[in-house]
């Protein structure tokens, strides 16, 4: 199978030399790497250049996959706060340009079934953006999870804008909509540009809105995210990855499929054990 193995370096929760280092003895293609003041972030975009960074990840052998620029709260779903976080994205988007790398993946809040002022306000600040994003030569990637792969498609299709694509990631499909990730990246295949390798499992059903309201509001209804969905390691959850991969090798994908661990007590082990596991598939 044709495809890039990378790492989401932040998961290591090491200094951001050490797990550049880390990532350069999992002898994988690349990283992608959170650029924002996110709760997982490790670096810092004010306190090192362009240049700097570039020559670090350079000197590691790596390749940058993909930036995250997810911004937290409710993505671009209240238009007053897309006065700023409009500019903010703009931002990273000069960022990406700077390191030379074309995709930034983002959580852009959840998209209503309805077309209501939420989702005029994400239609016309995803507009803006990726105007600006298509000067600088870089895609903006949606990243899956709060609604089903049709919708995510036809609201793409809506804003009209050829650079909005998608970071498929599989488990978030699997935990909070119990959707088919091989199906999903059928119906999402104009749009795929960067992936997730992460695994995990439904618990039972969850109100999705509810949900990304408590990751975006810290929780303040004390919500058991355990009694919905657990992350798991990968080949453990319910994320068929052999149908997956079959899946992207048939829309001839050949970009990166970068692991990302948000849980557990030994990350840097299930990480490995991710790449070996990929290694596996990539080889036959």
């Amino acid at each position: 199978m044709n495809f890039k193995i990378g790492i989401l370096i932040d998961c290591f929760r090491l200094s951001f030399d050490d797990a550049l280092k880390r990532a350069a003895e999992m002898e994988v293609d690349g990283i992608q790497m959170y650029v924002t003041f996110h709760q997982m972030s490790l670096f810092n975009p004010d306190a090192c250049s362009g240049r700097v960074l570039k020559k670090k990840i350079d000197n590691h052998a790596l390749e940058i996959a993909a930036l995250c620029g997810d911004l937290g709260g409710h993505g671009f779903e209240i238009k007053e706060e897309n006065r700023s976080k409009i500019p903010e994205t703009k931002k990273i988007i000069d960022f990406a340009h700077e390191l030379e790398t074309t995709i930034v993946t983002t959580h852009i809040g959840v998209i209503p079934g309805d077309k209501n002022k939420k989702y005029y306000a994400m239609q016309e600040a995803l507009q803006n953006i990726c105007r600006h994003a298509e000067k600088m030569g870089v895609f903006l990637a949606v990243e899956t999870g709060p609604e089903k792969s049709l919708r995510l498609k036809s609201f793409i299709e809506e804003v009209g804008k050829n650079n909005l694509k998608v970071n498929l990631d599989p488990a978030n499909l699997v935990m909070v909509q119990g959707e088919n990730p091989a199906q999903a990246v059928i119906n999402l295949k104009d749009y795929i540009v960067h992936t997730h390798a992460k695994d995990g499992r439904m618990v039972r059903k969850c109100d999705p809105v509810q949900i990304y309201n408590a990751f975006a509001e810290g929780n303040p209804e004390n919500i058991n995210f355990d009694d919905y969905f657990v992350e798991l390691p990968l080949g453990e959850g319910n994320v068929n990855f052999p149908e997956y991969l079959k899946a992207l090798e048939s829309i001839d994908y050949s970009g990166y499929i970068t692991i990302e661990r948000e849980n557990g007590e030994d990350r840097a082990g299930d990480i490995k054990a991710g790449v070996d596991f990929l290694k596996y598939f990539q080889d036959r």
